[in-house]
């Protein structure tokens, strides 16, 4: 308090004889504005950071939920005494074991490819050679056709405008498939082994 106290003391002492006060004041509030437009930018900049880290902790709290989902639906791809655990067949849809497994599996593969584009680590036009290819297969089509109105009401509850695009370029790619021609059986995508 003591130093608080006599700095303008100490100041007049040390300051040389003839010094202008006021003008050295004009100065130093000039510096005093420069200081506010510093400290709005390191604000902005504290709020930009602290905005990434959240969508951040978004990202990494979503990516442990797909992991332990895909952990799931692969104990269940490999140990099929436990696929009656998930949801049924759809009525009238009925399947075999093995292609039941096949859907889970593909539904793995698209539920990546929708997280890649909801993150924006997949932009449109890749999703759309994606799933152009994607839906060249017979079990590809099989699962969308299956599968598309859950799709949408999942996007929809989701409330996630990527993820909403996401159905609809499916459901494009799809249509444009169906329109091409029949898709490439399962069984004729690889020869037949020769000796």
């Amino acid at each position: 308090m003591a130093v608080i106290a006599t700095t303008p003391i100490l100041l007049e002492a040390a300051a040389p004889d003839g010094m202008n006060w006021s003008q050295l004041s004009n100065v130093s509030q000039t510096y005093g504005a420069l200081s506010v437009l510093f400290s709005a930018a390191a604000l902005i900049g504290v709020i930009a950071s602290l905005a990434y880290q959240a969508r951040q902790t978004r990202i990494t709290h979503e990516e442990t939920q797909r992991s332990a989902h895909r952990e799931l639906l692969l104990q269940a791809i490999n140990d099929p005494s436990l696929m009656p655990c998930w949801e049924a067949p759809l009525r009238g849809m009925p399947m075999t074991q093995e292609g039941i497994r096949r859907q889970m599996f593909t539904n793995l593969i698209v539920n990546t490819w929708r997280t890649d584009f909801r993150l924006k680590r997949t932009g449109e036009p890749a999703m759309r050679v994606i799933l152009d290819g994607h839906f060249q297969g017979e079990i590809a089509r099989t699962h969308w056709e299956r599968n598309r109105a859950n799709w949408r009401e999942y996007a929809a509850a989701e409330g996630d405008a990527r993820s909403r695009r996401f159905v609809e370029l499916a459901d494009e790619a799809y249509a444009r498939a169906v329109a091409a021609g029949p898709p490439i059986a399962a069984d004729d995508y690889y020869l037949p082994n020769a000796s």
